[in-house]
Formats: structure tokens, sequence, C-alpha cells
């Protein structure tokens, strides 16, 4: 009977998808098999983008392909909604972690992303997400009556 709930941090997925370290990734793989729920932050999958494209080098359609696999497995808990727009925005060639911060950014109201990321606004503006630079956003509010 399984009744190890955990939460995974982030070096517990780069381990497990990259085997970099052997050992560890043994280790991690077990454990995850045996928990009854694995509970991934969103933090630690923007983490885990992070890491696995600078870090390891890898491109954005294996990163991509590694959170589905994760989000794949019957124990893995998480927020599903946040993880697919980090995702449709990787897939674009964005930054996963942009993804999801504009997402969570409507949902708690917020209703243009605005960043000094020249890219990052171009890429969300292409996906159809209200996206904008700061200095934009001022001098439009300032024109205001």
């Amino acid at each position: 009977m399984r009744r190890l709930r955990v939460t995974a941090d982030t070096n517990i997925l780069v381990r497990v998808i990259t085997e970099d370290d052997p050992a560890q990734a043994a280790v991690a793989r077990l454990m995850l098999d045996q928990a009854e729920i694995v509970s991934i932050p969103v933090p630690a999958l923007c983490e885990m983008a992070w890491v696995l494209g600078r870090g390891y080098r890898l491109p954005a359609a294996d990163i991509a392909a590694a959170i589905e696999r994760l989000l794949e497995a019957g124990t893995v808990e998480t927020d599903t909604p946040s993880v697919e727009a980090g995702l449709a925005l990787l897939r674009q060639g964005g930054d996963f972690a942009d993804g999801v911060i504009a997402f969570q950014g409507q949902q708690s109201g917020g209703v243009v992303f605005a960043s000094f990321d020249r890219s990052a606004v171009r890429k969300l503006a292409a996906s159809g997400i209200a996206a904008a630079d700061p200095v934009e956003l001022v001098e439009a509010g300032a024109s205001r009556p």
C-alpha cells in the first residue's frame, strides 16, 4: 500500500530526466514510483525548464516532452492550467516561466503582461496575450486625460 506523499524539488526532477548522477537518479525514480502522490509545484517546473535549457542545453522540444511525461504520471499533482500555459509558450519558442507568469497574472486580475524582456513581450503578443514593454504602458497612461 502506497502512503508516501512527496513534494518533488527541482533537483529530483532534473536527476530523473538527465540521469547525470546515476545513483541519485535511481533513488529519485524509485521514490517517485513508490509515492501515492507526487506534488510538483509550478516554481519547481519553471526552475527545471531553466536548468535543462541553460545548464544542460536541451532544446525546447525536449524540455516540453519531459514536462509532458511528468504530467502523464498518474500520481503527479500540479497546477495543470498554469503548466499548459507555460508549455504553449515554450512550444512557440518562448520561455516556460513567462507563459506561466502571464497565465497566473491573468488569473489574478492582471490584464497586460509587462516586461522589459522584448522577446517575451513579442512571443506572448503573438500568441494572443496582451503584453507590452512598461515604457509603452507608462507613456500610454501619461497621454490619457
